[in-house]
C-alpha cells in the first residue's frame, strides 16, 4: 500500500525549510532512520530520517525547494497515492545533519575566528514565518455560508477569552471559524481572517501595502543581483515579524567594570589552564543576566494575549547572538543560573564554533527566554536590539572604553561598559526596565556579587 512521508516538525516555531540535497532516489530501498533529505532551516542544517522502511516510488521535492511542515516529500510503494489514515506511523523528528558532510560544514579550525558573540538584533530561531491559513484556504470551497453550519457542529470550541471577545464584537460565531493551528485552537488571526472572508476582503498577507517598485539601478552603472540565503530570508522575516508584533522601547545605561575586568584578566589564565575555557566578558554577563532574571522574572516571560496571561518560565535559557559568515544565529545556553562561569564560558565557545561550522541542530537554537547580543568586539557603543518574539526583552552590550569619571579624589580613568535593554512595553514599564538594567550594572560593578 502506498505510504507518504511528510516533513516532520523541525523545531520550535520552524514552519518551513529549504531543500539542500535529496539523499534517496526512486527505486531505492530505504531502512527506517535512513536520511531522506538534507534541509536548511533558519539557523541550522538538518537531516530528515525515514520514519519507516520501504522502496521509494517517488521523490516529491528537489534541491532549492522551500517546503513546509506537513508537506509530502517522498512516497513509498505507490507513486502519488496517499496512505490511508492510520497506515503510516508519525514521521520522526528531523535531526541535525551529520557533521561529516564537508559540503555544508567546510569551516576548518584554521579558518575559524576567535569567539565573537556579536550580532545584530537576535531572531529567532525561535523566529521564522508562520504558516499562513490563507494558503490552506485556497484549495477549499469559497462558499463560506455553506461551510459555516457544518463547522458550527464540531463541538466545544477551543478559543481563549480574547478570541471570543473579538468574535462577539465582530458579530461572528466563533464555532464557525476554521482554526489554523494544530489541535484546533482558534486564534485572533483566524477570527480576523474569517471576518475578511465574510466581507469579501483580501487575506491579510495580500492586503499589506506593496513595496514601491525598485528603480532600474543599471541606468546608473553596473549592478549585480544575488539571491538571499535561506538563513537571511528567515532572519529578515523573523525581524519584521518581531518588530510588528512587539511595541519596542530601548533604555540605555552604563556599568563601571574596571575592577571586574582586572579580576577577569587575573583569573583568566588560571581558568584556561584548569578547564581550557576562555573566561570572556560575555560569559560573565550571561551569569549576571541569569541572576537578574531570577530577581525580575517578568523579563524572561512571554505575553499570551489570546489567553490574556503572562507565561512565567521556571528555567533560565539564554540565547547568545553569534556572527557567522552565513549570517546571524542565536544558539541557546540552557540553565545558565545553575552553571559556573567556566561551564558557561566553555559552552559559549563550543556553540559559537559549531555555529560557524553550521553544525548546530534545532535543539541548540530553541527554548531561550532571554537573549544577549554583544557587539563590543566590533567597536560599537549603544544600539537598539530587536526582541525575538515570543521573548519580551533583550540585552545589548557595546564596547567598553576608558573614560574620565569624577569621584571623591577627582577625575579617575574608569572602564565603562555601554548597556542597552529593549523590552515589550505592553508588559514591562520603564521603571521596571530601569530597575532591571541598574541591577545588572551594579552586579557588574561589584564582582564579589557574582559569588552570592
Amino acid at each position: 500500500m502506498a505510504r507518504d512521508v511528510k516533513l516532520p516538525e523541525l523545531g520550535e516555531n520552524i514552519e518551513e525549510a529549504e531543500v539542500i540535497s535529496v539523499l534517496v532516489e526512486t527505486g531505492q530501498t530505504v531502512s527506517e532512520g535512513q536520511p531522506l533529505l538534507e534541509l536548511e532551516t533558519d539557523k541550522a542544517t538538518v537531516e530528515v530520517p525515514a520514519p519507516f522502511g520501504g522502496v521509494v516510488s517517488a521523490v516529491r521535492v528537489k534541491p532549492g525547494d522551500r517546503i513546509k511542515v506537513g508537506q509530502t516529500i517522498v512516497a513509498f510503494d505507490g507513486a502519488g497515492e496517499k496512505a490511508a489514515d492510520g497506515d503510516a506511523k508519525p514521521a520522526a523528528k528531523a535531526k541535525p545533519a551529520a557533521a561529516a558532510r564537508p559540503a555544508r560544514a567546510k569551516a576548518d579550525a584554521g579558518d575559524s575566528r576567535a569567539e565573537d558573540d556579536g550580532g545584530d538584533d537576535a531572531e529567532a530561531p525561535d523566529e521564522v514565518e508562520e504558516a499562513t491559513p490563507e494558503e490552506a484556504d485556497e484549495s477549499e470551497s469559497g462558499d463560506e455560508a455553506a461551510a459555516a453550519p457544518a463547522e458550527a457542529k464540531r463541538g466545544p470550541v477551543n478559543a481563549g477569552p480574547a478570541v471570543r471577545k473579538l468574535a462577539r464584537e465582530l458579530g461572528i460565531d466563533v464555532a464557525a471559524v476554521r482554526p489554523s493551528r494544530e489541535g484546533g485552537r482558534v486564534s485572533l488571526d483566524d477570527v480576523k481572517r474569517h471576518a475578511r472572508e465574510l466581507l469579501g476582503m483580501k487575506p491579510r498577507a495580500e492586503a499589506r501595502p506593496a513595496a514601491p517598485a525598485m528603480p532600474d539601478f543599471s541606468k546608473f552603472g553596473a549592478v549585480e543581483r544575488k539571491a538571499l540565503s535561506g538563513m537571511r530570508r528567515t532572519t529578515a522575516a523573523t525581524m519584521a515579524r518581531s518588530w510588528q508584533l512587539i511595541p519596542h522601547v530601548t533604555q540605555f545605561d552604563r556599568a563601571d567594570i574596571t575592577e571586574l575586568e582586572a579580576l577577569r584578566k587575573r583569573l583568566g589564565e588560571r581558568a584556561a589552564a584548569a578547564s581550557g575555557a576562555k573566561l570572556t566578558l560575555t560569559a560573565i554577563i550571561l551569569k549576571v543576566a541569569a541572576s537578574a532574571l531570577r530577581m525580575f522574572p517578568k523579563f524572561g516571560s512571554s505575553l499570551d494575549l489570546e489567553s490574556e496571561e503572562v507565561v512565567y518560565k521556571q528555567y533560565v535559557h539564554i540565547g547568545v547572538a553569534v556572527d557567522t559568515e552565513y549570517g546571524l544565529t542565536v544558539p541557546v545556553v540552557r540553565d545558565v543560573d545553575q552553571k559556573s562561569l567556566l561551564q558557561i564560558a566553555s559552552e559559549i565557545g563550543s556553540l559559537s564554533e559549531r555555529a560557524r561550522q553550521r553544525k548546530l541542530g534545532p535543539d541548540d537554537l530553541s527554548g531561550a527566554n532571554f537573549t544577549v547580543t554583544n557587539l563590543g568586539g566590533l567597536g560599537t557603543t549603544y544600539f537598539s536590539p530587536i526582541i525575538r518574539w515570543p521573548e519580551v526583552s533583550v540585552l545589548g552590550v557595546g564596547r567598553a572604553a576608558m573614560e574620565a569619571v569624577h569621584g571623591p579624589n577627582g577625575f579617575q580613568p574608569r572602564l565603562i561598559l555601554p548597556l542597552s535593554v529593549s523590552y515589550d512595553h505592553r508588559l514591562i514599564d520603564g521603571a521596571d526596565a530601569a530597575r532591571f538594567q541598574r541591577w545588572i550594572a551594579e552586579a557588574l560593578e561589584q564582582p564579589f556579587l557574582l559569588a552570592l
